[in-house]
């Protein structure tokens, strides 16, 4: 647990210099995502089932809506998107790599995608009060620039193919996430667990 926490402030605060550490490192893909990525996810995951289960958000004309069935949709989506969108956003990175000349392995790839998004992860605890929830909107963008410095060191591409292979990475990933959504968000609505009931 301390090396989680260590690693999650650093890759925060330091995130130049904690690439340089991460860069050298082995990993596996089932590892890193036991023991970093779903503690983390589940962070917002539980913060959700809170938030939007108990606490609720004012709705206009509907008043403060809250229920436990939209607890579970967004509790759901939330440790499902975190945990599909790194692995098939690993894939992405790793298949366009050969396109900008270099080479990089599905694990490292999972394993640039994971640390990079754990600003993003951790700002999910916002959703405690979904009134603050769009305050996970900016952990997200600092979880993208803290991708973009993790390309360089973890794909080894160089320095002016960085920035397209960046872009072409985020517009598919983007992507990838929207399809994740909307399949997730469609099998819990089959299932009657409902975004939220008036």
């Amino acid at each position: 647990m301390e090396n989680l926490i260590n690693r999650a402030k650093n890759i925060i605060l330091q995130p130049k210099a904690t690439w340089e550490e991460i860069k050298n490192e082995e990993v596996t893909i089932q590892g890193i995502m036991i023991s970093y990525v779903l503690p983390l996810a589940l962070v917002s995951a539980v913060a959700s089932f809170i938030g939007f289960g108990f606490i609720g958000s004012n709705i206009p004309f509907a008043g403060r809506i809250h229920s436990i069935e939209w607890g579970i949709n967004q509790s759901v989506t939330s440790l499902v998107s975190n945990i599909l969108g790194i692995i098939i956003s690993g894939w992405v990175i790793s298949w366009l790599a050969p396109k900008f000349n270099t080479s990089l392995s599905l694990t490292e790839a999972v394993k640039l995608v994971a640390y990079s998004f754990t600003p993003a992860m951790l700002g999910g605890i916002f959703n405690l009060v979904p009134a603050l929830a769009i305050l996970g909107i900016i952990t997200g963008l600092y979880s993208l620039y803290v991708l973009y410095l993790g390309f360089g060191p973890i794909t080894k591409v160089s320095a002016e193919k960085t920035t397209a292979y960046f872009v072409v990475s985020l517009l598919v990933i983007i992507g990838v996430y929207i399809v994740i959504g909307l399949a997730i968000g469609t099998v819990l609505a089959t299932a009657g667990f409902a975004a939220f009931r008036y």
